[in-house]
């Protein structure tokens, strides 16, 4: 069985630059500059403060549709204080939120996702993803998917689980196709992924894409000093 061994977190720093809705901010760790299958160059990183108006401005951007498979309610366009608490306040050990931004873009913000511990079974993260309605089938999903792996990995926990309403076939397929095992527990469908177990990945154009940002990611975010 093909396994991760975890060590200690590498301290990365990059560049200060223009990010989010015109921000600039000083260098931060595990702030990486990728290019997306298609070539497009993006900056994957962790919410920030400073961030709040491009998750709100997100958020707005997202179809009705988008906006009720992933908060399973239907919302306005408007994201409360309390969510964006929720998302942006972070603790590496219990909760991480990362994004996805095209920097070339007048607004940059592609997608995120983040993972929240669960307080009873500690080795288990919940994972949840949003990716703007005309950028998804872009693979950034499976990019957010291969972050939160590696986050959650480094953070000393085993598994994943996603949960999707069972209408949402889009992403239960993609979620099966990326490894995921499935169930249903009579309303929703849950995934999971044990994070040491790479031979279980399918033979699926997602699992390849996710195992080559493993592979890539790898190094980055669990590397020791």
């Amino acid at each position: 069985m093909r396994r991760f061994v975890k060590m200690g977190p590498r301290i990365l720093v990059g560049e200060s630059g223009r990010i989010g809705l015109g921000l600039v901010v000083e260098p931060m760790k595990d702030r990486f500059e990728l290019k997306l299958r298609d070539g497009t160059p993006v900056i994957v990183r962790p919410l920030i403060e400073e961030d709040r108006p491009l998750v709100a401005e997100a958020y707005r951007r997202l179809s009705p549709e988008a906006r009720y498979q992933r908060f399973w309610t239907r919302t306005g366009e408007m994201i409360g204080d309390v969510m964006l608490d929720r998302l942006i306040e972070q603790d590496p050990e219990k909760h991480v939120t990362w994004v996805v931004l095209d920097p070339a873009r007048e607004f940059p913000g592609v997608g995120g996702a983040s993972w929240w511990r669960n307080t009873t079974n500690p080795q288990e993260v919940e994972i949840s993803a949003m990716v703007l309605d005309d950028d998804q089938c872009r693979g950034i999903g499976t990019l957010l998917l291969a972050v939160m792996w590696l986050t959650a990995l480094r953070a000393g926990t085993e598994r994943l689980v996603a949960y999707t309403l069972m209408d949402n076939r889009r992403a239960a397929n993609w979620m099966r196709d990326c490894g995921g095992k499935g169930d249903w527990d009579g309303y929703k469908l849950c995934f999971r992924w044990d994070l040491h177990d790479l031979d279980s990945l399918p033979v699926t154009l997602a699992a390849a894409d996710l195992a080559a940002w493993l592979a890539e990611l790898a190094p980055l975010i669990l590397e020791a000093e």
